[in-house]
This record gives C-alpha cells, structure tokens and sequence, in this order.
C-alpha cells in the first residue's frame, strides 16, 4: 500500500494534510495491495479512521484540527476532510486502480 502515497501530491488543503498523508503511508507501509480498488478505499479510510480519530464517512465538518499534526503556520494542525474525500482518497483509489492493472 505504501506505494500508493508516492510521489506525494502537489498540493495540499490545510497544512495538516501533508503530516495525515505521511501518517497513513507509515500506517500502511506494511499492508499489501489488495485485489480491489474498493478493498483499497475501505482501507484507507480505516487508516485515516486510526491516524486522526475522524470517519469521513460520517463526519460532516469541512475540517478538523488535530494538535498533533501542528508543525507550525496560519492553519497547522488543520485538516481539510473535503480535500481528502474530494481529491486525496480519489487519487488513491486511481493509483490503486493503475497498479492493479485496471
């Protein structure tokens, strides 16, 4: 699954994003791939579950903080849910589907 999370995306919501992503590549590191791009999703959103303590499948806020992923400026530690349901977790999913060769 690690391999998913690489080359980091180019741009992120909130400055927290980049330590979340960093969190669930370490959390997954020694996951294999597994056969579907839905078991792929399901699993990412279990990580994303561990590493913030937030579903972003029922959580409804555009954001949350997480004083743990704040290393500095305006918006550290702030995570934007809408950018990982949007764009993050989608590019994933799109990733996992070319590796899967599908």
């Amino acid at each position: 699954m690690a391999r998913l999370f690489v080359p980091e995306p180019e741009g992120w919501g909130l400055r927290g994003d980049p330590f979340v992503w960093r969190a669930l590549r370490d959390h997954l590191a020694h996951t294999p791939l597994p056969g579907s791009v839905d078991e792929v999703v399901d699993l990412v959103h279990a990580a994303f579950r561990e590493v913030t303590g937030t579903d972003l499948t029922t959580e409804r806020e555009p954001t949350v903080y997480l004083e743990r992923y704040a290393h500095g400026g305006m918006s550290s530690g702030h995570i934007a849910l809408d950018v990982w349901r949007e764009r993050l977790i989608p590019m994933l999913a799109q990733r996992a589907r070319a590796a899967l060769g599908g």
